[in-house]
């Protein structure tokens, strides 16, 4: 059984460890100096720019975490080891129901666009570049968009 909390400071290293076994499992397209690149501004910056929850397994690890901001879903990434256990979508769920409608998803990362997708979020229009200014197209996507 999934559990919510929400994190404190002291748990942004083990988020930050969720978060690089995650983007390695699913955004092959990124080379390792990008993900060395933003793993400081996730861990120093955009972690504290959002509001975050984390699943938490029975025995209280953590296995995945959500980052909102203004109706957006910023972030929700699931550790390698528990992808296809249900943690992303109890945690995009329970995003949904705080009030999220919003997410941007990158172009070459199939398998999150047809997570969305499932969960009822149509593309509304698409970005070149992602937030970075970097060549990382992004689908913006919408609920009933």
């Amino acid at each position: 059984m999934l559990t919510l909390t929400t994190p404190s400071a002291d748990d942004y290293l083990q988020l930050i460890r969720i978060w690089e076994s995650a983007v390695r499992a699913t955004h092959d397209f990124l080379p390792e100096e990008e993900i060395q690149a933003l793993k400081p501004l996730i861990l120093n910056q955009y972690f504290d720019a959002v509001s975050l929850t984390c699943a938490r397994s029975s025995t209280g690890e953590m296995l995945g975490f959500c980052g909102v901001h203004e109706g957006n879903i910023e972030m929700l990434f699931v550790s390698a080891t528990a992808r296809g256990q249900g943690v992303g979508k109890f945690l995009a769920s329970q995003a949904i129901q705080q009030g999220a409608y919003k997410v941007d998803v990158n172009e070459q990362n199939p398998q999150a666009i047809g997570f969305y997708q499932h969960l009822g979020f149509k593309q509304i229009a698409r970005s070149a570049l992602d937030g970075q200014g970097k060549p990382y197209p992004l689908l913006h996507m919408q609920l009933n968009g």
